[in-house]
């Protein structure tokens, strides 16, 4: 931590949204002379001054970037929906400025210990699990990141003594350079964001960069049912700790039956009765393992970790009960924003259902979603962009029980209609929320509203 080393520095900031303002606040804090860039000129400057510190000093530039500008800089910084490959960027590149993320900006300002969680899926739950142990552990706890605060927001009111649980998106590790965490984990990697990587191998990559920096001081938990992280884990610089839900590890933490066991090496541990859990479901009592064993290799007593993990209730919008409505369940998983979060999310379903899914299309392949349905599936109901992608994709693998809709309240009426008492509706959608909606929240939140619009 050198929160000196920006002082009078130009630094750019690109990107206006919810990152690039935390930033441009964390850098004018630091006394840095900053630039806040936007590709898109149809912004408007007023609305973002705004949204600005009252008395920043902020300059805005919207639409091509000036030639002249890389030159006259000393740091860019990048908001993570910015890609690293378009020609402004090239331009920092070439002009030989240092391109470092909000991530790689908060950890050199902030301080203190950071655990640090990435994964396609159930990083939200793991991120807010681990949040709530260390909070009943320590003081000073600062729960950050692609879970929804910003890690700019939080970095100058930590201390040495502070704990800051991150959830890190593979956006937000590309840009990262000496961003070390004392203890990171990789829950799982399945094709995701290929919009923005180009390829499976690039994402593998960017994912395992979370350890990267790590040493034999510091641990890595992984997750020893995906083949790819049991090959990292044999050229992770980290020690390396396993949880898993099908196998007993010597060494890691496990699910044996309705039990899960943590082995040390010298002890054998009962951490808890999956019955005791208010988290439901193979995928989510990976989540707990992976919480427990990072919260354990931090240093917090078994005891505080076991209280806290048996009082924790699942997290909004993911398979999230919304109510009962005419002996209909409506379960919202917005959060399923790829097609292997909404296997979890339909495998979690223990009644017929009427699912909806669709929405922006981030390049994937949905066939091994609708294979998946296991015979629980009375109609998929489809929106977005991707809904005629998904429906040929369907008919591909023999489902025939598709509707297209023109929204999500239309969506939620075609649903209604169609329910049996004992059905459940499930919001699932396999795909991003972008272009109908701002971001996963808004649509569940929008879910809930429509569900319970319903009831009156």
């Amino acid at each position: 931590m050198d929160r000196t080393e920006l002082k009078g520095k130009r630094v750019l900031v690109f990107g206006s949204g919810i990152s690039g303002i935390g930033a441009v606040r964390l850098l004018e804090a630091v006394q840095a002379d900053v630039i806040l860039y936007d590709g898109n000129e149809k912004l408007d400057k007023e609305e973002i001054k705004k949204r600005l510190p009252e008395h920043s000093l902020c300059d805005i530039v919207l639409g091509d970037m000036p030639q002249d500008l890389p030159s006259t800089l000393d740091l860019a910084v990048m908001s993570p929906g910015v890609p690293l490959d378009i020609p402004p960027v090239e331009a920092l590149k070439r002009a030989g400025i240092p391109v470092w993320g909000e991530v790689e900006l908060a950890y050199r300002m902030g301080a203190g210990t950071v655990l640090a969680i990435t994964g396609t899926n159930g990083k939200t739950t793991t991120t807010a699990l681990l949040g709530e142990i260390m909070r009943a552990y320590a003081k000073s706890v600062f729960v950050v990141g692609n879970i929804g605060n910003a890690y700019t927001g939080a970095a100058l009111s930590m201390t040495e003594e502070s704990y800051t649980v991150a959830e890190i998106s593979s956006f937000q590790l590309e840009t990262t350079i000496s961003f070390r965490p004392k203890v990171s984990a990789v829950l799982n990697i399945t094709e995701d964001h290929l919009n923005r990587h180009h390829t499976m191998q690039e994402y593998i990559r960017v994912k395992e960069m979370i350890a990267g920096n790590q040493t034999k001081e510091d641990f890595c938990v992984l997750n020893y049912e995906d083949e790819e992280l049991r090959r990292f884990a044999e050229v992770c610089p980290a020690k390396t700790v396993f949880f898993s839900s099908l196998h007993k590890l010597d060494h890691g933490i496990f699910l044996d039956g309705g039990q899960i066991i943590l082995r040390t090496g010298t002890e054998e541990i009962l951490v808890a009765e999956t019955s005791g859990l208010k988290l439901l479901g193979r995928h989510n009592h990976e989540n707990v393992m992976a919480a427990v064993a990072m919260a354990y290799c931090a240093g917090v007593p078994m005891e505080t970790i076991r209280q806290v993990i048996q009082s924790f209730t699942a997290v909004p919008h993911r398979i999230e009960f919304v109510d009962e409505i005419d002996g209909v369940a409506y379960y919202n998983d917005s959060k399923g924003t790829n097609p292997d979060a909404a296997i979890k999310g339909i495998q979690a379903m223990n009644r017929p259902t009427l699912l909806i899914g669709g929405g922006y299309d981030k390049e994937s392949s949905y066939e091994e979603w609708i294979r998946a349905f296991d015979g629980k599936v009375r109609y998929l109901v489809l929106i977005g962009q991707t809904k005629e992608k998904i429906e040929k994709a369907a008919h591909s693998c023999g489902f025939m029980s598709t509707i297209l809709a023109e929204d999500l309240e239309e969506a939620v009426k075609i649903c209604a209609e169609k329910a049996n008492p004992g059905d459940a509706v499930l919001l699932s959608p396999a795909c991003a929320s972008w272009g109908q909606f701002d971001n996963y929240e808004q649509r569940g939140d929008k879910f809930k509203e429509y569900v319970r619009n319903r009831k009156e």
